[in-house]
């Protein structure tokens, strides 16, 4: 199988090999209020003095979507991806967030684009209800060419552990409900930036340009996905970043169950549709490196289908829950037959 993400400078297979090695070196030793392992959505900490409740703890970045947000001088969204991102990884534990810091690096302090990438933080804070206690801003030229920036963020929530998803609770006949992407996130833009130069940004594309359709926000998922628990019972739940469906969505699923996805059920988004043809990316590299079209997946039991998709508007089922024998894959996509 080729590899366009890898060719474009990103390794999956590293990374995870990363992960891995992470768990490694941290394994002779955890916090006894720490709850759980590495290489989860986000980590959980039992609150002092509550055992009934934990914190919830993610912290992530923006990847390199901050290079056409830059290139476009475009500022005021990926303080917003920041947010949604780092708010949809503890949403899988059930969490609500609490507050968020963020984490500015520059080559050099351009005040007024400074303050445009942290409006965006601070817009999407509030329409989350989670305060931005703070964060850094750090100078750094020689790290960072002048005109570049990275941005990266750590939130807390707070979850009653008994309402915290259990994987294992998930079997063979659930549903898998699926909240649409709109774009790519905030994830595979190594891949697009390779494949869709900065020339043509400003170019049309259907009735936007290449630019506004690579910068398209990075949703939050919290109000449908507290919808959908308030109606369902949500088995598990998966936050689509890198890895795509095939590498995020078998942390929802127990040894012996398999996610099956039918492509027909949802829409792909036409910007991913424009780099899977440009990249010729076969049928397995682009479910591994893209959302492709599918931004969150909820596990429900398929009694409650019918309450659960009313309650989200948007919502679909993209796929079901079979039993999986041992060497069997943990995901599978079924292709449209147009892909």
């Amino acid at each position: 199988m080729s590899d366009a993400y890898a060719r474009a400078g990103v390794d999956i297979a590293a990374g995870n090999l990363a992960v891995q090695r992470y768990r490694d070196v941290t394994s002779g030793w955890t916090h006894p209020d720490q709850l759980g392992t590495l290489g989860g959505f986000s980590g959980l900490f039992r609150l002092p003095g509550d055992s009934k409740r934990a914190l919830v703890g993610s912290t992530d970045g923006v990847g390199t979507k901050i290079l056409i947000a830059s290139a476009m001088r475009r500022y005021d969204t990926v303080g917003a991806d920041l947010v949604n991102h780092c708010v949809n990884d503890i949403l899988v534990t059930g969490a609500d967030p609490l507050f968020f810091l963020d984490y500015l690096a520059v080559g050099k302090l351009d005040p007024e684009v400074a303050a445009l990438v942290v409006s965006g933080v601070h817009r999407a804070c509030r329409e989350n209800a989670c305060a931005l206690l703070g964060g850094e801003t750090a100078e750094m030229p020689g790290v960072y060419r002048p005109d570049h920036f990275d941005l990266a963020g750590t939130i807390v929530g707070l979850v009653d552990l008994d309402a915290v998803p259990d994987p294992n609770r998930v079997n063979p006949g659930d549903a898998i409900i699926g909240l649409p992407a709109v774009g790519l996130h905030t994830n595979g833009y190594t891949l697009a930036r390779a494949l869709i130069p900065e020339e043509e940004y400003a170019a049309p594309f259907g009735v936007t340009t290449y630019g506004d359709a690579l910068l398209a926000p990075h949703p939050s998922y919290l109000v449908p996905v507290r919808a959908i628990r308030k109606v369902a019972d949500v088995k598990s739940m998966a936050h689509i970043t890198g890895g795509g469906l095939l590498e995020n969505v078998p942390r929802t699923l127990p040894d012996h169950a398999a996610a099956v996805f039918e492509q027909t059920r949802w829409d792909v988004p036409p910007i991913m549709a424009e780099l899977v043809k440009r990249g010729n990316l076969a049928h397995e590299e682009r479910y591994r490196t893209l959302n492709m079209g599918v931004g969150y997946t909820l596990i429900v039991p398929i009694a409650d289908v019918d309450k659960a998709l009313k309650a989200a508007p948007g919502a679909r089922v993209v796929g079901f829950v079979q039993p999986r024998r041992d060497g069997e894959p943990r995901v599978v996509v079924r292709p449209a037959r147009s892909t």
